[in-house]
């Protein structure tokens, strides 16, 4: 391939030979013959190249890095091109992210990312990478503050950096010895432009929070002590992937915002493997406190589903007024530290509660372009239709059969023998349905990557048919360039069908392997039945635990269980899937409860008509 010296030398030589005699502005195409024209379009063509090429070089991206679709709508586990770990086993990792909105435009920063990621839309993401931030320390935080980004991580010997133009990768540093020890940082800056900083991160200390010098970013005054763990009277605050567990929590993750006034101070809580990992929230008038704990606790947790967890997140404000979640989700099988992101919708409601909408938060929801009022207006009414559907596959590895490939579990996954091109997996959906959007979600078998390289792509075909002998393209990525971990396709015309096959090209590495491929869109019938009665029993010796029972319906894929301290804010939920009973330990023991069951299937949901309160 040509230099880019080579090239600028022939656009220049081209430019001079031929159109140097014309004036510019003055000759039209219809003053050229037909060869200039050719030759001309050569030139512009070769030009737009090279701007390209030099663009990219500057953003420090690959121009084949990130191509830009159309779609409207995001499935988490966000499709990031998440890096793989430094250190075995191979694995990918993103965790303790911090999302800011910067002149209408978003950043997103997270632990041991090897860049951080820019978006305009929060549904295309492309990579921006640096040598100026430490981007190998944990719980990056950052913040707006005078038209500049100014970033921290946590570190043995912990700066601070700035920049005015996030895109170019070029940082400052502001002060390059911040004291040391104040782990899981948090910037704020209040409305009258004082600087607040909130810290920590133990199973022992609690949160801290200190004022800032807006100049020196050096603390002012002695740190304050806000509020550490009460695992005995909050639910949310116990070990475990269900709150099981009697270690002591990592209390960690600190995160402001402030609404009409009021402080609201979220942590992360108990530890970032668990299922349970969640943001409770504290509330105040002033920034550095005295706190209260809020009543609607956690203020983000999402406990089951494909993927688990809504935990050390960063709230930030979209470009038209609306308030988003963007959290850590848990895989945790390869490494403790084996993480996803998710991104999620939260509201301030009339009282000025504040939650996450993380109701089915791993199926299809809607990007807005408006301010919206409630989540009902981001809901696609996609409907997971490859729950437990047969699987076919080429072949199957031992320990990974292929009925992982469709059990909604991120942790589980099917496995084919080989890498190789031919290597196949199709799902019978059972009857012929609506198809309106598919995700894929790849697990790294067997893979030997460590860090990033611009070879690390994903290459397949996904088909549909009737009958499972005629085939038709569904997505043709058979030379796609890009790394796609959790690729989802939106489609732009639905298509009915009733098999789905995805055939392997090529892996970047290791054996061809499944986490789910998950399809969503309408199976043809009815929204199930309302459940018509439930049982609900809180125990008599730990008030934060509940257990909950009733009837499963035949025409029932799963179970949406709300709850929440008021009976019109039945914010929590907790999704059930093949199963007619849960019991529940993330309460507060000190609050009254109240509950409902929605159920779901293929066609739709069925909210619950029946609220029951337990004292």
């Amino acid at each position: 391939m040509r230099s880019l010296e080579s090239l600028r030398s022939t656009i220049k030589y081209e430019y001079q030979q031929e159109y140097l005699s014309h004036e510019v502005g003055v000759f039209t195409l219809s003053q050229l013959n037909s060869t200039e024209v050719i030759r001309m379009r050569k030139i512009f063509l070769l030009a737009t190249i090279i701007s390209t090429i030099c663009l990219s070089r500057l953003f420090g991206q690959s121009i084949f890095a990130s191509k830009k679709t159309e779609q409207t709508t995001i499935c988490n586990p966000l499709n990031l091109n998440y890096r793989f770990c430094l250190d075995k086993p191979s694995r990918r990792e993103a965790a303790d992210p911090t999302m800011v909105n910067f002149k209408n435009e978003y950043y997103l920063f997270a632990s041991k990312s090897g860049g951080y990621w820019h978006s305009t839309d929060l549904v295309n993401w492309d990579l921006i990478t640096t040598t100026d931030l430490p981007l190998e320390d944990y719980a990056p935080t950052a913040v707006v503050m005078n038209d500049t980004i100014y970033f921290m991580a946590s570190a043995d010997k912990p700066a601070i950096y700035k920049t005015g133009d996030p895109k170019s990768g070029k940082w400052k540093i502001v002060n390059p010895s911040f004291p040391i020890g104040m782990i899981d940082p948090c910037f704020f800056v209040d409305d009258d432009s004082r600087l607040y900083f909130y810290y920590g991160c133990s199973n022992v200390n609690p949160i801290y929070a200190v004022e800032l010098d807006p100049k020196t970013f050096n603390p002012i005054g002695k740190p304050k002590e806000l509020f550490n763990s009460h695992k005995e009277k909050y639910g949310w605050e116990r070990s475990g992937d269900y709150n099981d567990k009697s270690s002591n929590p990592w209390i960690e993750g600190a995160w402001m915002a402030k609404h009409n006034g009021k402080y609201y101070l979220q942590y992360a809580a108990p530890g970032t493997e668990y299922k349970s990992y969640c943001d409770g929230l504290y509330v105040s008038d002033k920034p550095l406190g005295d706190y209260s704990v809020a009543q609607n606790n956690p203020c983000s947790s999402k406990p089951e589903g494909f993927i688990a967890g809504a935990g050390h997140s960063s709230t930030f404000k979209d470009k038209y007024g609306n308030y988003w979640h963007i959290s850590t989700m848990t895989i945790s099988q390869k490494h403790m530290f084996e993480r996803r992101l998710g991104l999620f919708p939260m509201f301030f409601d009339k009282d000025g509660e504040l939650y996450t909408y993380t109701g089915f938060g791993d199926f299809p929801i809607k990007i807005p372009k408006k301010k919206i009022s409630g989540p009902e207006e981001l809901s696609t009414k996609w409907m997971l239709l490859s729950y437990n559907k047969p699987v076919e596959v080429s072949s199957e590895s031992e320990n990974h059969p292929k009925q992982y490939a469709s059990d909604e579990n991120i942790r589980t996954y099917w496995s084919a023998k080989t890498g190789n091109k031919g290597e196949w997996l199709s799902i019978d959906l059972q009857k012929e349905c609506k198809i309106n959007a598919v995700q894929i979600n790849y697990a790294e078998n067997e893979t030997n990557i460590f860090g990033r390289n611009s070879e690390i792509s994903y290459q397949y075909l996904l088909e549909y048919s009737s009958d499972n002998k005629t085939w038709h393209s569904l997505a043709d990525k058979t030379e796609n360039k890009t790394d796609v971990p959790h690729d989802f396709i939106e489609l732009k015309t639905p298509v009915k069908a009733r098999f789905i096959r995805l055939t392997n090209y090529h892996v970047p590495s290791g054996i061809f392997a499944l986490a789910d491929l998950r399809v969503f869109g309408k199976a043809g019938g009815s929204a199930p039945e309302k459940i018509k009665k439930f049982e609900i029993i809180r125990s008599a010796t730990d008030r934060c635990i509940v257990d909950l029972k009733w009837n499963k319906g035949s025409d029932a894929v799963g179970y949406n269980i709300r709850y929440g301290t008021h009976k019109d804010k039945l914010y929590h939920t907790y999704q059930v899937l093949g199963a007619d009973s849960i019991t529940i330990r993330n309460l507060n023991g000190l609050s009254k409860y109240y509950f409902t069951i929605d159920v779901f299937n293929e066609n739709g949901i069925r909210k619950g008509s029946i609220i029951k309160e337990v004292e």
